[in-house]
């Protein structure tokens, strides 16, 4: 079985013990493992699937926990390294009382972003069905040069290229400087996810059907588009799909997004790149419906790697979702 290779950060989120309070007012926060690429490939090794990291950790408590913690999920952390010039990332998170999230990041600069491209093995692609990124990790640094080492092996190799921007603005000084990145970097991938917030930044509207034609640019051939409670659009140049969310308790969204991509990795893990835009809208219905529920399944608890759902635990989630026309 081919494996999911993701490239990116992996961090320390500092979860707050208390909710409905701004992040300079939270007085406790539990430390809990997460980073989008990281969740991305817990979600996938939850499902079954086979997944790998491309990151670097500091040599560090934090680092060691996050090993820890994706060797538990069933993650490959043979291509993780470690370092003693800089220390683990970590992000501090406060909550609304929706589950709704602000970040403040500690990572001038972090273990992560030290990783170069010379540290990247155009072998480990032979063996890749798809290579996972986010913009998290594009700001300037070894690490932005790293992704752009990785994604040209992975298009050598054939693989599927998978991108979520996963827009965290405290990171970026310049905010037209992280769209223009974003934009950048999107005509290179086949899968493209954003979600209802991000969408109006980088298109200027907040019309899904709008935007397409913008969105499918360069190689990109199925853009998935999420909006919380309202479930989950997928798009192809030719068919599309709607799936509803099942009916939850949302506590906290922290890898919502990641475990609805992994969820979509997964059940894309033997198709190529040419079977993308081939897709049928029964076939994206199905693929929208099984990831709903991961990403659903995600909010129900506080975290991210530690509550990514098996697969069982997302088909049982599927039986609560809404038949169509109720509310």
């Amino acid at each position: 079985m081919k494996q999911l290779l993701a490239i990116g950060e992996a961090l320390i989120d500092f979860a707050p013990e208390e909710t409905g309070k701004e992040l300079k007012d939270v007085s406790a926060f539990k430390p809990k493992v997460g980073g989008a690429p990281a969740n991305v490939c817990a979600a996938v090794a939850r499902l079954g699937g086979r997944s790998a990291l491309l990151s670097q950790l500091g040599d560090d408590p934090f680092g060691h926990k996050i090993a820890r913690a994706l060797a538990g999920c069933g993650v490959d952390l043979s291509h993780l390294e470690f370092t003693g010039k800089a220390s683990t990332a970590l992000a501090f998170v406060s909550l609304a009382e929706n589950g709704e999230r602000t970040f403040s990041f500690c990572r001038k600069p972090s273990a992560d972003l030290l990783y170069a491209p010379e540290q990247i093995d155009p072998g480990w692609f032979s063996q890749a069905f798809a290579l996972h990124f986010c913009s998290v990790s594009l700001v300037d640094s070894p690490m932005r040069y790293a992704h752009l080492a990785a994604i040209t092996a992975a298009r050598e190799a054939g693989a599927i290229l998978s991108f979520d921007p996963n827009l965290r603005f405290p990171l970026w000084p310049d905010r037209e400087q992280l769209r223009q990145t974003v934009w950048q970097f999107l005509p290179l991938t086949h899968i493209l996810k954003l979600s209802d917030e991000e969408l109006p930044f980088l298109t200027g509207t907040e019309d899904i059907e709008a935007a397409l034609p913008t969105l499918f640019t360069g190689d990109v051939q199925l853009v998935l588009y999420t909006c919380g409670s309202k479930g989950a659009r997928a798009y192809t140049r030719t068919a599309s799909a709607h799936a509803r969310s099942p009916k939850v308790t949302a506590v906290d969204t922290t890898g919502a997004g990641d475990a609805f991509l992994g969820a979509v990795l997964t059940l894309l893990k033997d198709r190529t790149r040419a079977e993308l835009e081939a897709l049928t809208e029964p076939e994206l219905t199905a693929i929208a419906a099984f990831a709903n529920a991961a990403g659903s399944l995600a909010t129900t608890r506080k975290g991210a790697i530690a509550i990514m759902p098996d697969r069982a635990q997302v088909e049982e989630c599927m039986k609560n979702c809404p038949k169509k026309g109720e509310n």
